[in-house]
């Protein structure tokens, strides 16, 4: 994800917001918001690691829900023990939810659909299409945001260059642990909203992309187009909470489904990451490491399979799946 800030006075004020939540929705998600613990500090150390200790030492009931939120975190974390950077102004939360049954990496793209169909994200992605501007989508295997192709001086797109990625958002699922025994998972999400963080080659750390805020989507639209205001935090916290339980539910279907022979649930969720899929359309390169020796291979991407993994068809014509790998965007395919 990105870099960290420089650690502050860990001072915590809990309850700055109402301890609970509640929203209009469906009657489930009205339910399960309505009974969700919601604490609020102005600073920590990373939600998720906060949360995780809490639920593992005791301090919170490991069979119910409980949400943390954050004006700032010190040491974010976010994939691969990469740094998350965490200025004033965005959303960080972690969502604990009790599971019971394994967790596999196809619910971070469940749960990147689900954010992408909060109201935020799809009135601006209208509001891009309006204007045939690329949409905010998924990209496997846990972020939100989009590739912007620059035209070269003869109108078309090089294909030689790395072109990064315009990161809104990312994912991180932790499983939480109670004697050796699997309890439930911790949900990250990190979300540029009016501020995104200044990355360098360093601060990076080694990936390829850029950091992307909300507002400068709504900025970038105006005033070709009629924006409203950006949402409150609070809103957020109440439609990203629903959004991340309602994946958990949607990952139970297909949990439960699988073994019937029956996929429904399954191919409705493919057709709507499909539509959302960030990588669909474009030529790939892969890096992976193996005991310290580095693979490449290129490609198209060719979406996911229902295993949640990358599908990459490569130049010698094999499709590869592909369970982790650094992407490098290096055209359209």
């Amino acid at each position: 994800m990105q870099p960290k800030t420089v650690p502050g006075n860990l001072t915590r004020t809990t309850h700055l917001y109402s301890s609970t939540i509640t929203m209009p929705s469906p009657a489930h998600l009205s339910v399960h918001l309505s009974e969700l613990s919601h604490r609020h500090v102005k600073r920590s150390v990373s939600t998720n690691s906060e949360l995780i200790a809490d639920v593992e030492k005791g301090a919170l009931n490991a069979a119910q829900m409980h949400l943390l939120t954050a004006e700032t975190q010190s040491a974010g974390r976010g994939q691969r023990g990469r740094s998350w950077q965490s200025p004033c102004g965005n959303v960080y939360l972690s969502l604990y939810h009790p599971v019971h049954m394994p967790i596999s990496g196809l619910l971070s793209l469940i749960i990147g659909v689900e954010l992408a169909k909060m109201p935020v994200i799809e009135t601006l992605n209208q509001q891009l299409q309006a204007q045939h501007l690329t949409p905010i989508g998924v990209k496997w295997a846990n972020d939100l945001g989009f590739y912007q192709f620059l035209p070269t001086a003869d109108n078309t797109v090089a294909d030689t260059s790395v072109t990064p990625f315009s990161k809104l958002a990312g994912i991180l699922i932790e499983p939480v642990i109670q004697a050796g025994k699997l309890v439930g998972v911790v949900m990250g999400v990190g979300l540029n909203v009016q501020t995104a963080p200044k990355l360098t080659a360093q601060t990076c750390e080694g990936m390829s992309y850029q950091a992307l805020s909300l507002q400068d989507i709504y900025q970038s639209l105006k005033p070709n187009s009629s924006s409203t205001p950006l949402p409150s935090l609070q809103t957020l916290y109440q439609q990203m909470s629903a959004s991340l339980i309602a994946a958990i539910t949607r990952f139970e279907h297909l949990h439960i489904e699988k073994p019937t022979g029956h996929t429904y649930y399954l191919q409705h969720f493919l057709q709507q990451f499909a539509a959302l899929d960030a990588l669909s359309g474009l030529r790939l390169r892969i890096t992976q490491e193996h005991h310290g020796d580095a693979n490449t291979i290129t490609g198209a991407a060719c979406g996911i399979d229902e295993h949640g993994c990358l599908q990459l068809r490569q130049d010698n014509g094999k499709l590869s799946t592909l369970f982790t790998g650094r992407i490098d965007v290096i055209g359209k395919a």
